[in-house]
């Protein structure tokens, strides 16, 4: 018995940018308990009347047992774009760690349309529906309020959306992952994964683990949208550069 309840780690990201793909890893390992069930995700600290339960509810909820393990998280996805949910997570967990996974922009853009398009939430094409993202972001129903379907290019913004986490959270408790490591080199981001949270690294859990929730078949994106989108991505990404180091530097366009 390790004599605490409650998240030692936390995962979050950008969607459509590998946190079930997170989830379903460490939920392989021995000394990892992973708050169930996958779906709904908790979002304790994001929705204001999950929140307005209390702590105690959420430990009661989603961490009855995790005592057990070295390690114990949950995934809630849409806690990376959310100021008040880092300030929440920093007042009743300050000493947790944080794991986000980050998606080249432009293309985490394009899948998160393809997924709203699959599931009937998009009848309009890309480029349209990046031309109506401001309108549609400002008159999102209540219901939709932290799903925001159509939240193509903002969600990209992760400089932005991660600095309210820095200026909280000292460095060595956050994790920045990127998505496209899961496709190269899934072992060695397990590897990091694991000795992060303070388990036994175990890079061989990734056998097996394909891509979890696929949206698109191939990449329909245009050579003239994506340069058109990169650029418009150029100032935010080498901002991310600044804040997380050169491992992000391959997403700057080098295009002229």
């Amino acid at each position: 018995m390790h004599g605490r309840q409650g998240p030692t780690f936390l995962i979050a990201g950008a969607p459509r940018s590998g946190t079930t793909w997170l989830y379903h890893l460490l939920d392989r390992h021995p000394d990892v308990y992973m708050a169930k069930p996958v779906r709904p995700e908790p979002k304790f600290f994001l929705v204001d009347e999950l929140y307005a339960r209390g702590l105690r509810h959420y430990m009661d909820t989603w961490f009855a047992g995790a005592e057990a393990y070295v390690a114990a998280g949950e995934k809630s996805t849409n806690y990376l774009e959310s100021a008040a949910a880092a300030a929440r997570i920093h007042r009743d967990l300050p000493n947790v760690k944080l794991v986000f996974i980050l998606r080249e922009p432009a293309q985490r853009a394009y899948s998160n349309w393809a997924w709203s398009r699959m599931n009937r939430m998009e009848t309009a094409d890309f480029q349209t529906a990046l031309a109506r993202e401001e309108e549609r972001e400002r008159t999102v129903p209540p219901h939709l309020r932290y799903a925001r379907p159509h939240a193509y290019f903002s969600r990209g913004l992760y400089a932005a959306m991660l600095r309210p986490y820095f200026d909280l959270f000292a460095r060595d408790q956050i994790l920045c992952l990127k998505f496209e490591d899961i496709i190269v080199t899934p072992g060695d981001l397990a590897s990091r994964l694991h000795t992060f949270i303070g388990v036994t690294p175990r890079p061989d859990d990734t056998l097996g683990l394909d891509v979890v929730n696929p949206s698109e078949a191939g990449d329909g994106m245009s050579d003239r949208v994506r340069r058109h989108l990169r650029d418009r991505y150029d100032a935010s990404i080498r901002d991310l550069v600044q804040l997380l180091g050169p491992a992000f530097e391959d997403w700057i366009s080098d295009e002229p």
